[in-house]
């Protein structure tokens, strides 16, 4: 098995934390850190295809999702949306 526990319950368990901080703080950025140090600002996090597996949809011009097991994640950050960090959270 490639990652840890289900993505259903930790997709939802990431958007209940995001949706929280947004509360507290007004939109949000999210940057996913990778295990091989990759750094990814997303809009939005699915729990397909399932399996250990998540869905990560980076900001971008271009349609990209990457497909990654939960075991890659090392980090993972919220931050208000700023002139620095435009880019907001859809979840």
């Amino acid at each position: 098995m490639p990652g840890v526990g289900a993505p259903e319950e930790f997709v939802r368990r990431l958007r209940g934390r995001i949706e929280a901080f947004g509360e507290a703080h007004g939109s949000v950025v999210v940057e996913v850190e990778l295990r091989d140090g990759s750094l990814h600002t997303v809009s939005s996090v699915e729990p397909e295809p399932g399996f250990g597996f998540v869905t990560l949809v980076p900001h971008g011009d271009e349609p990209v999702e990457l497909i990654v097991p939960l075991g890659a994640f090392a980090a993972i950050r919220l931050r208000p949306v700023s002139e620095q960090y435009p880019l907001g959270f859809s979840v």
